[in-house]
């Protein structure tokens, strides 16, 4: 069995935040200045789970025009959070995610993106703790996909010759997980914010967050410590009027 928290490496799998170039499916709605600042959000929202975990590392891979240590604003990030600054390199997606994954996987590494911003910290926390148990977690997404990948020791074969973006990923990783006889763990599902319809439902769920938070100070609850998951994406949905502001 591995050993604490502390062995495990967090991996931010992220791009630069430039205008045009993320999150493309919002711009038609909010513009591309408005979208990068959204994107931006959702990496600080990440990288603080990860440092509120405290793990072995924080490991940011990412992508950008000239390599990810060309990127001012990758380095600053990098910088902020005390965390190692990789490139994700060429690729397919799978290719890429390997790539991140290789140099750490002896003591155990997790993957995520960054489009699930509303997920709980301890979420996080519950797929690392699996990684103890079994050599593979894989935590999934309600578009068929997966938002979290971890893995300690052996690299499996599941990042060749699939056809990412489709609904299918999840069910074929596990399926290649299950013939090659690798064991593995399922970490919660969540939703991911890639389209318009994603962010309406991101912006309802944290008003509802709040909502609950109100109604149990108002029976005498204990207030919780954070209002919600992801502070600085809130900021932004309130600039942006999606988002009431907070008491």
């Amino acid at each position: 069995m591995a050993g604490s928290r502390r062995d495990v490496t967090l991996i931010v799998f992220c791009r630069e935040p430039l205008e045009g170039h993320t999150k493309t499916r919002l711009i038609p709605r909010l513009g591309a200045a408005c979208v990068a600042e959204l994107a931006g959000a959702f990496i600080l929202d990440a990288l603080a789970k990860c440092r509120a975990l405290a793990p072995g590392r924080i490991v940011i891979a990412g992508s950008a025009p000239g390599g990810a240590q060309d990127s001012r604003y990758l380095r600053r990030v990098a910088r902020r959070f005390g965390a190692h600054l990789i490139d994700q390199g060429a690729g397919s997606l799978g290719a890429r995610m390997a790539r991140a994954l290789e140099p750490y996987r002896t003591g155990g590494a997790v993957l995520f993106g960054t489009d699930t911003p509303s997920l709980p910290p301890r979420l996080l926390g519950r797929s690392v703790a699996l990684l103890r148990r079994v050599p593979v977690v894989i935590a999934p997404s309600l578009d068929g996909g997966y938002y979290l990948i971890g893995v300690r020791g052996r690299m499996p074969e599941i990042f060749r010759a699939v056809a990412w973006g489709r609904s299918n990923v999840l069910g074929e990783t596990v399926a290649r997980l299950r013939r090659n006889r690798v064991r593995y763990a399922l970490g919660p599902a969540w939703y991911d914010v890639d389209r318009w319809r994603d962010l309406a439902l991101l912006a309802a769920h944290l008003e509802w967050m709040r909502a609950r938070e109100g109604s149990a100070r108002g029976r005498g609850g204990a207030q919780p410590s954070s209002s919600l998951p992801c502070p600085a994406t809130a900021r932004v949905l309130q600039r942006l009027g999606l988002l009431r502001a907070g008491r």
